[in-house]
């Protein structure tokens, strides 16, 4: 069993800043693809930022100059670097490790909430 802990959320004014950590039980390098979701009440998960295959990044268009997703093999661990927060970044912020197509680790969320 692969266990996923996310740690980091918080509360920030606008403009603010957090970062995200997420430490995987096992070898992240193993992994197919590492990444942020997040999910607010009443509406569906959907992808912040990831890593596929090792190198290739993706990020969602409302977060790109703004979230650095990166990552420590060495320490299993997964980082997301979010600057300019905005109200509307609010919601609770999964990490998912993918081993492969069809066997996905989730963590149990952290809470961010931009407020002045």
């Amino acid at each position: 069993q692969v266990h996923v802990v996310e740690s980091g959320g918080g509360l920030v004014q606008p403009g603010g800043s957090l970062r995200l950590s997420c430490v995987v039980s096992r070898s992240i390098s193993s992994m197919f693809a590492m990444g942020w979701y997040r999910q607010v009440p009443g509406q569906s998960r959907e992808l912040v930022a990831q890593f596929i295959s090792g190198d290739i990044i993706n990020y969602r268009d409302s977060v790109k100059d703004r979230f650095t997703i990166s990552r420590d093999n060495a320490k299993n661990t997964m980082y997301l670097q979010m600057n300019s927060l905005k109200p509307e970044d609010t919601a609770v912020y999964y990490c998912n490790a993918a081993l492969d197509a069809y066997t996905n680790y989730w963590g149990q969320g952290t809470q961010v909430t931009v407020s002045s």
